[in-house]
């Protein structure tokens, strides 16, 4: 049974406004929580680079 960890910038309680993530065997699956059954797999080095992708602001400079 896969189990998920709901992201910790997502807040109290066990509202359908969160990221959560599990792992697999090879990678690591990330979904909504408002759609638990729209998986998104990913590769630990995929995912990253998208949360480098993600800190960076609007100016083009790092948070």
């Amino acid at each position: 049974m896969t189990q998920w960890q709901k992201s910790s910038f997502s807040g109290p309680g066990d509202g359908n406004e969160c990221v959560e993530v599990a792992r697999s065997e090879a990678s690591l699956l990330l979904r909504e929580s408002d759609e638990p059954p729209r998986i998104l797999t990913v590769g630990t080095s995929a995912l990253a680079a998208m949360l480098r992708h993600l800190q960076v602001d609007a100016s083009g400079s790092p948070r």
